[in-house]
Parts: C-alpha cells; sequence; structure tokens
C-alpha cells in the first residue's frame, strides 16, 4: 500500500479529531452505563459517572486482544482508500451525528455512527467497491443481535432471579440488589470501555497505517494509541450525557434494583461476548434490548412500546445519516486541508 504524504499538522489534528470523537462517545454513552444504577436509586449520578469512568479505563488491563479495533481499522473498509480526507469524513459524520442526537436526548449509537461514517467518506472517493463486505455484514448483523442478546440475557436473568428469591420478602430481595447493581453496573461499564475504546484505537490505527507510521502487519497499534483512547472515552463518561439518562433510565420502562441488576448483567454479557468475537457493537442497543427484556419479562404492559419503537428508528437512520454527513464532510476536507 502507498504511503500517504500527510503533513505532521494534519496528522496530529486528524489524531486529536479521533480523540474528540471518543471523548463524545463516552459523554454520549455514559447514560448507558449509569441510567439504570441511577433510576433505581443505587446509586447519585456523580458517584455512577465516576465508577463508569473507572471502570472505562481499567477496560484496558482486561481486553488485551485488539479484536473490535482490528475491525475497525482494518476489515470495514478497504485500507488503500484511507487518506486524510476519508478519515476527517468519517469523524466529522460521527461527531454531528452524535451532537444531534445527544441534544434531543436520543439514545442512538456511536459505534454505528463512525462505521456509518467510514462508510460514507469511502464510497464518496471511490464507491461502493471499497467496502469490505464480510467486516460490514458482521457489523449489520449485530444491529439487530446486540438487542436481541441484552433482551435475552436481561429476561433470563429476571427469570432466574425471581426462581431463586420467590420465598424472599420485596424488602429483603432489594437490599441483596441494591448491593449487586454496584457489581453489575461496574461490569456493565467495563465491557463498554473494552468495546467503545477500541473503534477510536482502530481508526488511528488506520491513520497511522496509511501515513507510514505503523505497518499493515502489526498485530496491535503504538501503547500510546491505546492508552490516549481509553483516557479519551473514560473523561468523557465522567462528563456525562444526562440529557439520555431520563429516556433510558425511566421512559421504557420503571426499574428497581433487581432489575436493574438483571438489565446490567444481561447487557454485560453481551457485550464481553462481542468483544470477544471482534464485533463493535452497539452499548446503546445492549442495554436498551436488556431493559426491554427486565420490563417485559414482568408484563408486556411494563415496557413503554412507543418510546421503544422512536428508539428504534433513531438506530435505522444512524449509519445512513452519519455516511451522508460523512460524504459532505469528505467533499469540504477536499477544500480546507
Amino acid at each position: 500500500m502507498q504511503t500517504l504524504q500527510i503533513s505532521i499538522y494534519v496528522l496530529g489534528m486528524l489524531i486529536a479529531l479521533a480523540l474528540i470523537f471518543d471523548f463524545m462517545n463516552g459523554f454520549h454513552d455514559a447514560a448507558n452505563a449509569i441510567a439504570t444504577v441511577v433510576s433505581t436509586g443505587v446509586l447519585k449520578p456523580q458517584t455512577a459517572v465516576a465508577m463508569a469512568a473507572l471502570f472505562n479505563f481499567v477496560a484496558i488491563f482486561v481486553f488485551h486482544q485488539l479484536t473490535v479495533a482490528a475491525t475497525v481499522g482494518k476489515g470495514t473498509i478497504d485500507p488503500g482508500v484511507v487518506d486524510q480526507y476519508v478519515i476527517f469524513g468519517a469523524l466529522v459524520g460521527a461527531i454531528v451525528w452524535n451532537i444531534f442526537t445527544w441534544y434531543y436526548g436520543i439514545p442512538s449509537s456511536s459505534s454505528h455512527a463512525l462505521i456509518g461514517g467510514l462508510v460514507g467518506a469511502a464510497v464518496a472517493k471511490s464507491g461502493t467497491g471499497a467496502l469490505i463486505s464480510a467486516g460490514l455484514i458482521k457489523t449489520v448483523l449485530f444491529i439487530v443481535l446486540s438487542p436481541l442478546l441484552g433482551f435475552v440475557f436481561g429476561s433470563l436473568m429476571m427469570l432466574l432471579v425471581s426462581w431463586i428469591f420467590v420465598r424472599s420478602t420485596p424488602r429483603r430481595v432489594d437490599r441483596w440488589f441494591r448491593r449487586l447493581q454496584l457489581l453489575s453496573a461496574a461490569s456493565y461499564s467495563l465491557g463498554h470501555g473494552g468495546n467503545d475504546a477500541q473503534k477510536t484505537i482502530g481508526i488511528i490505527w488506520m491513520l497511522l497505517i496509511a501515513a507510514g507510521y505503523s505497518t499493515a502487519g502489526a498485530t496491535e497499534p503504538p501503547l500510546w494509541v491505546i492508552v490516549s483512547c481509553y483516557t479519551a472515552i473514560s473523561f468523557g463518561t465522567l462528563f456525562g450525557g444526562w440529557r439520555i439518562v431520563k429516556t433510558m433510565g425511566q421512559k421504557i420502562t420503571k426499574l428497581k434494583p433487581v432489575g436493574g441488576f438483571c438489565a446490567e448483567t444481561g447487557g454485560a454479557i453481551t457485550l464481553f461476548t462481542a468483544t470477544a468475537l471482534g464485533v463493535p457493537v452497539s452499548t446503546t442497543h445492549t442495554i436498551t434490548g436488556a431493559i426491554v427484556g427486565v420490563g417485559s419479562s414482568q408484563k408486556m404492559s411494563a415496557v413503554r412500546w412507543g418510546v421503544a419503537g422512536n428508539i428504534v428508528w433513531a438506530w435505522i437512520f444512524t449509519i445512513p445519516a452519519s455516511a451522508f454527513v460523512a460524504a459532505i464532510a469528505w467533499w469540504i476536507g477536499h477544500h480546507i486541508m
């Protein structure tokens, strides 16, 4: 692959833009990690985001295989089409969609906004031949599978817990799960950091390979890329996207500590599995599916299906909307860089 001639200033600007996206990913998706533990009253919001941010970073010591980063960096679009304009377009497309959905309190996927951005910028440059179908099919498949898995694991956890504690008093169950939800919330934040930070790692890695600062055959990117991306997403989580917390934690269904524990545990199982398989899934899709699963396992009317339906529409529009913005940003990039 031909090495691009990218000035150190443009390279630095694009890396900074990638870290801004990573920060916004944590900021936007903080609600996914803390909404359940906050809405059940187990933790105060400030304490919850601090814990979530901590475990976002701790994930760096748990997920040593950067399988998701490899999928984003090498398995979504042809590395041969990657240049500064494609990366610029992809990041701008993802950031603009994140800002739009955060402002309106819509729990959309930062992950799929990034994938959509890559697709839009690559197609704008080289047409659909620039896309790697295997990686995209796997990603699109999990748009459906991740909420379904979250739904299944969340509802199964709720049924299992209900069976185990069938003879316990509600007060005793509440007391137990107020403690256990601390563990489940930490696990979910661990899975969030492990899957989502790797997406930005993949983008920067792709850029460094194109610019000749890393080899295409390398098994992982430089250490400073890994540390900076985990740090950025942790700080983003620390500042929190509060507009989305209410939608996730209260509008879909009313959660008690036992329900919050089951939703977070079901979501964490899904994220850990996807990360092990190298699939860049949406933490938003996953926890939404788990929350709906917990609510519907009690009774179908416990779920506000209208709210859930609006969220699904946001999922459907994420990739095409961010791809469209990325294509425009790719064109703009040619005139300003």
